[in-house]
């Protein structure tokens, strides 16, 4: 076997009474050393009591000593290394500061000698006495305000040549944009924030789903789940649910007829009440309002004195000019001798409607009535064909009461539906007709208005 070719530490000499160490490659090789160390031989047999081997403490504690002192010897190297950078320091220092108290003298003196002092004027002055039109020419040349090739002058283009490459820049879909990373980065961003979201979202449906399919099975439901939407779909039609099919209803009448509809129930209005569901303001779609009317929308039933309480209130808060009491059904009618489209106090109007559908004729006629008394009301104000405006106004008023009665008569006559029906939209077309005449009356007002 041959022998090692690395170094090795020779040994102590025999007699020292300290054994020998051998270093061998990457070990180390300990024969007969006795180590007197009281905290030593403590941690041994304290470990050795509690199962370890005493040879793998003594291994231990030679490997962790020898990392201490390796750490102690660099950090002696490292304190002096330091005391050398801070004597090195102090002395460049000084001499930095030698030096500059120099330069400052050199400065000094040949700022004396060019611009002069106590002793007399120097060198730069005497120059400038000489040259003073000259360089009076060349200063104003170089710094005039109103020179184009002034200093000035040019520092503002290049600071405008700047700002300009700047924006090219910020607004550039290339590489050269600073901002393209960052916006790029958002996006990415915003776009993980998205799939993660819609990720969880779809989680939760499904989730949802099996709790409630679960809680239709535990109570002893196979249609759990469809139960739960015709509860929840019975639930929409009621309370604001019907409130809010009237609004849309009345919405796109507004639209086609170049008025603004706005849903104000829950905005406080004049004196900070909240009565009168939509108001409509009349032409607003088109320019300037000419009038404004208010809906007071019920489902269930009134008596008398409270629907014309809720009317009135309604016309006060949203400073209206006529009120119609929109109620769900012939049922909700109010009690106390209240008539359906029948027109009271010259300002208040009474319908029912489909509670589903409420968008149908019967609101159509009651918005279009109203709407042509208010406007009809400003005309004859106005002095425009009064007696014309004022005749059509209450033909279709006496229509309205018709189209009252027949339909009454259609909803109780059973045996006379066909022929009620036939008279419902007999007076249906007399209504539209007189309709049509106000409004072909208030148009041609308007329009002679606008020429004035």
């Amino acid at each position: 076997m041959e022998a090692s070719e690395k170094p090795q530490l020779p040994l102590e000499p025999p007699g020292s009474g300290s054994g020998s160490v051998r270093v061998v490659e990457d070990r180390i090789v300990i024969e007969d050393m006795t180590i007197a160390d009281a905290e030593t031989a403590r941690v041994v047999r304290d470990r050795a009591e509690s199962g370890e081997e005493p040879a793998r403490s003594v291994r231990r504690a030679i490997e962790i000593g020898a990392r201490v002192l390796d750490r102690e010897d660099t950090a002696i190297e490292v304190d002096y290394v330091r005391r050398e950078f801070e004597r090195l320091t102090r002395v460049h220092s000084e001499t930095v500061e030698e030096t500059n108290r120099e330069a400052v003298e050199r400065i000094e003196e040949g700022l004396r000698r060019a611009l002069g002092g106590e002793e007399g004027p120097g060198a730069l002055g005497q120059a400038l006495d000489s040259h003073s039109e000259g360089l009076a020419e060349q200063i104003a040349e170089t710094f005039g305000e109103d020179r184009e090739g002034a200093v000035q002058a040019q520092i503002k283009r290049m600071l405008d040549e700047r700002d300009e490459e700047f924006m090219r820049r910020l607004s550039a879909d290339d590489e050269r944009n600073p901002l393209g990373p960052i916006m790029t980065t958002l996006r990415a961003w915003a776009r993980e924030r998205k799939e993660d979201q819609d990720s969880r979202d779809e989680k939760l449906e499904s989730k949802v789903d099996e709790l409630l399919n679960r809680a239709a099975e535990l109570a002893g439901l196979d249609q759990g789940r469809e139960a739960l939407e015709e509860a929840e779909e019975a639930g929409t039609r009621k309370g604001r649910s019907f409130e809010e099919r009237v609004n849309a209803a009345i919405e796109r009448i507004a639209d086609a007829r170049g008025d603004c509809a706005h849903a104000v129930g829950d905005v406080p209005g004049a004196g900070g009440s909240k009565k009168g569901d939509t108001l409509v303001e009349i032409g607003a779609g088109e320019g300037s309002a000419l009038g404004r009317m208010v809906f007071e929308i019920k489902d269930s039933q009134l008596n008398k004195p409270k629907a014309w309480e809720e009317m009135n209130g309604a016309l006060e808060a949203r400073n209206a000019d006529y009120a119609i009491l929109v109620v769900a059904g012939e049922e909700a009618i109010p009690t106390g001798d209240v008539e359906e489209m029948h027109e009271y106090q010259g300002n208040k109007l009474v319908i029912a409607v489909d509670p589903e559908e409420p968008g149908g004729r019967a609101l159509e006629l009651a918005y279009r009535y109203a709407s042509l008394r208010v406007r009809a009301a400003r005309e004859v104000a106005a002095g425009v064909d009064a007696s014309a405006v004022l005749s059509a106004a209450n033909e279709a008023r006496d229509a309205l009461g018709g189209f009252k009665t027949v339909k009454s008569a259609l909803t109780t006559a059973t045996n006379s539906v066909d022929r009620a029906r036939t008279g419902v939209e007999s007076i249906e077309r007399a209504l539209l007709d007189r309709l049509d005449r106000i409004e072909s009356l208030v148009e041609v007002a308007d329009a002679e208005e606008g020429e004035d």
